[in-house]
């Protein structure tokens, strides 16, 4: 279960009645977006808490434009012309440059995302289903699996598990597709009970026989990979009775034969699995560590997760209650949970493309678009977070590992490579076939109402940048960096004014982009950059 005993927050599921002003709307987005921005914040600052979160829960479903073929340039495909969709095509040829293209999609998806949760809920549910790519190794299916997370990230928990057991990419990773009654393969029956539903907790005691048994229900499963659909081979079933443990109250699955066999005993062995209690706390806790905090006291136990665990069970395992329950309530704004976070790789290195609203090029010229999207793609992996790759079936370990969770996110390679990134878009850029991806200094100092005022400027910023306060000696640093070591505010006010009134005076943009460049580097810099 992973509690601690002494109470961190005292405070429980009722709505929140605080202030609602920039500092809870930030935290609102740092959460539940990747990074935020200027014009969501303003957004959402019309709305209240509680319309705020029917916004961020409202899921558009519709299914977006799928990856294409932007890879002809180095590897001609004579089967998908450039600039179309090559996920309908099942030939396993182009594999690589094709999962390079499905995480370059990916990424612009994260980048180009709505004020809804949508993107998180991918990504949460992504790591729950963990799958790697370069082990199944078939784009089609990476497709399938993001889209299968993507259709129903917000809907129910029940018909999810049903859908990835049976989906191409998790009958290939956990060795479904090979399961037969002459040989049980029990991979995916331990991950389904021990990872995907009731966890390894100290109420969770299935047992080996109920794998094996588990493993024997699973049998039969097969892909067609010339198409990418799942069908049933009722001569590779088990149609012997199942029997499990008293944990499942000796439950007996009986044998089935027929085309329809093994979905029936796979409807009863899950119906079996979420007569437990456990599922709901087990899943509960999990969206809380990743949405709230890693660690969950006594009192978060009792007043949270429990009866989150209710409302799960009582809407039948609808995701969407539950979040809701949680992003409305006056624990998930606590002033502890604020800035209580270390942003993950994914959220870091995309939330500064959104942040900064970085020019990227247009769908017309779709190479160098994908091109800049895997840019970000690599940053991420860098950092240790590969979308489409984590590193085992468990998912990142930053997400469940005690007792470091988060902070393992940070380490002497990934600091650094965090900070090449903010330092390389500060200054030079990344240039990616003659298209530069760089900071817009002045672009984004326009935001900013404030910006000739240096005082309040660093001000907006540091509230706009950081959860937490700075050190007043840091913040005097960061003043003396736009007045370039003068002590007149002037100095910098009479700089921006000047620079305003003849925008194409290439002396007085080069005087406010290098100071702007400076500052924001110094500021991405600091460990309270880090923070979510």
């Amino acid at each position: 279960m992973s509690t601690t005993s002494k109470n961190r927050i005292d405070s429980g599921l009722e709505p929140f009645s605080g202030i609602w002003d920039r500092a809870a709307v930030q935290h609102l987005l740092r959460r539940v977006h990747f990074g935020i921005t200027k014009e969501d914040v303003a957004y959402f600052l019309t709305k209240t808490a509680s319309q705020a979160v029917d916004d961020v829960l409202n899921v558009d479903y519709t299914p977006v434009a799928p990856p294409i073929n932007n890879y002809n340039d180095r590897n001609p495909d004579p089967r998908v012309p450039a600039g179309e969709s090559w996920v309908n095509d099942y030939n396993g040829l182009f594999n690589n440059q094709r999962r390079q293209s499905f995480k370059a999609w990916w990424s612009g998806q994260i980048i180009n995302h709505d004020r809804s949760i949508r993107e998180q809920m991918v990504l949460f549910w992504h790591n729950h289903f963990s799958t790697q790519s370069n082990i199944y190794n078939w784009a089609n299916f990476a497709y399938q699996n993001n889209t299968l997370i993507r259709s129903s990230c917000l809907k129910n928990f029940k018909t999810l598990v049903k859908d990835m057991t049976l989906d191409p990419a998790m009958l290939i990773y956990l060795n479904g597709e090979r399961n037969t009654k002459e040989a049980p393969d029990e991979n995916y029956s331990r991950e389904l009970q021990e990872l995907f539903t009731l966890g390894k907790g100290t109420e969770s005691q299935f047992t080996e026989h109920d794998v094996r048994e588990g493993a024997r229900i699973l049998t039969g499963w097969r892909i067609n990979k010339q198409t990418g659909h799942v069908y049933f081979q009722q001569n590779r079933h088990d149609t012997d009775d199942k029997q499990f443990s008293s944990f499942y109250k000796n439950k007996t699955i009986p044998g089935r034969t027929g085309a329809t066999g093994g979905e029936q005993e796979l409807d009863d062995m899950l119906t079996m699995i979420f007569d437990h209690n456990e599922v709901s706390k087990y899943m509960v806790r999990k969206l809380y560590k990743w949405f709230v905090y890693y660690e969950i006291d006594e009192n978060t136990e009792a007043s949270v997760i429990e009866p989150l665990a209710t409302i799960f069970r009582n809407n039948e395992y609808e995701v969407k209650p539950v979040l809701e329950a949680l992003l409305k309530s006056a624990h998930f704004f606590d002033i502890a949970n604020r800035g209580a976070m270390i942003k993950s790789p994914v959220v870091f290195s995309h939330g500064l493309v959104r942040m900064f609203d970085l020019p990227m090029p247009n769908d017309t010229d779709y190479i160098s678009l994908y091109n800049h999207w895997s840019r970000i793609t690599a940053t991420s992996a860098t950092q240790q977070q590969s979308l489409g790759d984590p590193p085992s079936v468990a998912g990142w370990p930053a997400y469940y590992q005690v007792p470091m969770y988060y902070e393992l996110w940070i380490n002497s390679d990934t600091l650094q490579n965090r900070n090449k990134m903010t330092d390389i878009l500060t200054t030079n850029g990344y240039n990616i076939n003659g298209v530069n991806l760089q900071i817009n200094h002045s672009g984004f100092a326009s935001k900013f109402n404030s910006v000739a005022n240096p005082e309040q400027f660093i001000d907006d910023l540091i509230n706009f940048f950081y959860t937490l306060p700075v050190d007043q000696k840091q913040k005097a640093f960061m003043k003396s960096i736009l007045l370039s070591g003068q002590l007149a505010d002037s100095y910098w006010t009479t700089a921006w004014n000047d620079f305003i009134e003849d925008q194409n005076n290439a002396q007085k943009k080069q005087l406010i982009v290098q100071r702007l460049s400076f500052l924001y580097k110094y500021m991405m810099n600091l460990s309270e950059f880090q923070l979510a």
